[in-house]
């Protein structure tokens, strides 16, 4: 978590938001424990001069704050929620908003984020101290203004500990052993789910021009030329 909040440090100096902070944009550079942690895919970055200058709603559904879900505006904040929840699935292993229906989002999760409705539920989180909890409390509340700074993350006792985090059997490697039979069904559905999970503003939807009511195009398909 360290490495993550030094290398989110660097860009709220900058006032850069990322915006699309997640565990896949978390990449090492070789693997062994001399490895650096390096921060990826900026698509979604975006500087932030000005207090909450951001309202394009750019994010992935399981670590997007509640403000950027609209329409108010926001600010580099949101990347402090992302690390919240980042935090919280390197602690247990799941989200803490997720989709009890299969889909990427869902209205039920999108109440849950606004709301700030999760728990730390046993036995996952029995061990767990109650300063890292803390941590993800104040990094996972609604109101941006009473979120932690990146400042306020980097100086918690929590962090500042710099301590491994212990082997967490993630539960979605568990589900692929037990069930390696459906491998290649599962390997559709994490094609499908991937191709929907991000959420851009770019995406452009066509009209299908044969039930248009549009006057002209009527014209002309009357009289073509």
């Amino acid at each position: 978590m360290r490495e993550i909040c030094i290398a989110v440090a660097h860009l709220h100096r900058m006032n850069i938001a990322h915006r699309d902070l997640k565990p896949e944009n978390l990449l090492y550079s070789k693997p062994d424990p001399t490895g650096i942690l390096k921060l990826t895919d900026f698509g979604f970055a975006k500087e932030t001069t000005n207090f909450n200058s951001l309202q394009t709603p750019c994010y992935t559904p399981y670590y997007v704050a509640p403000e950027v879900l609209g329409p108010e505006k926001y600010d580099k904040s949101c990347d402090m929620w992302s690390l919240g929840v980042i935090m919280y699935i390197l602690l247990c292993g799941f989200p803490p908003f997720y989709s009890n229906h299969g889909l990427a989002i869902s209205p039920g999760m999108k109440k849950r984020i606004r709301a700030g409705q999760y728990d730390f539920p046993n036995p996952e989180w029995e061990n767990v101290s109650s300063d890292a909890k803390e941590l993800i409390k104040g990094l996972l509340r609604t109101d941006p203004a009473k979120r932690l700074t990146i400042e306020e993350v980097m100086s918690n006792k929590w962090i500042a500990r710099f301590a491994e985090v212990p082997q967490t059997p993630l539960h979605s490697i568990r589900v692929l052993r037990e069930e390696e039979y459906a491998w290649p069904d599962v390997q559709e559905e994490m094609t499908r789910s991937l191709a929907t999970m991000r959420v851009d503003y770019d995406t452009v939807h066509l009209k299908n021009l044969d039930k248009t009511n549009n006057s002209l195009l009527s014209k002309r398909r009357q009289h073509p030329k």
